[in-house]
């Protein structure tokens, strides 16, 4: 039986929340980002940093306030994000219930550590053998569960003369995707947006995939979005937009899997490695869920394994080897 301890805006003050956290030692928390007693990102920290618990954010409302909190929250070292279940009138109440029960049980799995404010360790990244004859023109990045806090990991250690675009699949919970934009824009110098129809990508910007939207890219490097059938079960997915850019940028790309639940986006990669893209997936022990770069792993589709603090200089050795 998975213990759920419940923190909303009925409930308690935030140091009534820590102390039931400490008594009960529940198995998964979820915390409503909106409480009038209680903010979610600082009752985040301080769980984290006492006794450390697969914290569940959850949001009912898209106010740019509360979506800014969330993300912090994931920051702080919450685990994932979730819209609230609607009413029983709703017609969507139903899927998101299930998908609230199914991050529920995922989560209560996750190991989490203890948070302290740390100072920054300098990484060295990992060695790639002799001078390239490529230029790394598109990096491609998917990400779910425990996405959002590797992306912005990732972004903050990539220059503000980083010269290839970015695009990247993210799954998220409906009408989060804008704001996920605006947080990431806050930990990196380049510009970062949610995609637009037929824009022709340019260096150093980065591209969000739409909700419900599957994004590819042209040969003549513009945004392609449609709303084709669901791959790997997502849209936007993974798979989809590692197929698209295998097709049209082929070994002057890099792709990039990084934690998350399923198996989104492991074909794709494998398309692109055999076009002659570098690709990486992140490892098991940094991953909040090891499902999708586990998939990539097993199918042979991931060309290096690395932690989350290697990625970004990965990548940064990639584009200037070139």
């Amino acid at each position: 039986m998975i213990r759920v301890l419940v923190a909303e805006d009925s409930a308690v003050t935030r140091q009534e929340a820590l102390e039931q956290a400490e008594q009960l030692k529940p198995d998964v928390i979820l915390m409503d980002v909106h409480m009038p007693r209680l903010d979610g990102y600082e009752a985040t920290r301080r769980i984290m940093e006492r006794i450390p618990t697969p914290i569940v954010m959850v949001s009912a409302s898209l106010d740019r306030d509360e979506v800014a909190i969330s993300f912090e929250a994931l920051k702080a070292g919450a685990v994932t994000l979730v819209d609230k279940p609607r009413g029983p009138d709703h017609p969507a109440q139903a899927e998101s219930a299930r998908r609230l029960v199914e991050t529920v049980k995922l989560m209560a799995e996750v190991k989490v550590v203890r948070r302290f404010p740390r100072r920054e360790r300098p990484v060295t990244p990992p060695s790639f053998p002799g001078p390239s004859d490529r230029t790394i023109r598109l990096v491609a990045i998917a990400a779910s569960t425990g996405g959002p806090q590797v992306l912005a990991e990732i972004l903050a250690g990539l220059q503000a003369n980083f010269a290839p675009a970015i695009l990247i699949v993210q799954h998220i919970a409906p009408g989060f995707t804008e704001g996920l934009a605006q947080w990431l824009g806050h930990a990196t110098p380049l510009e970062v947006k949610v995609s637009a129809p037929a824009e022709g990508v340019r260096p150093g910007v980065v591209y969000l995939a739409p909700e419900g939207y599957q994004m590819g890219i042209t040969k003549d490097g513009r945004i392609r979005l449609t709303k084709d059938l669901f791959e790997d079960g997502f849209r936007p997915s993974a798979s989809y937009l590692f197929h698209s850019v295998a097709e049209a940028y082929g070994r002057s790309a890099v792709g990039v899997v990084l934690t998350g639940m399923g198996r989104d986006g492991a074909s794709g990669l494998r398309q692109l490695r055999e076009a002659g893209g570098v690709t990486i997936a992140q490892d098991e022990t940094t991953s909040v869920v090891f499902g999708m770069p586990a998939e990539a792993i097993r199918l042979g589709a991931a060309e290096y394994i690395l932690p989350r603090g290697q990625i970004a200089p990965a990548i940064r050795s990639l584009v200037t080897r070139g």
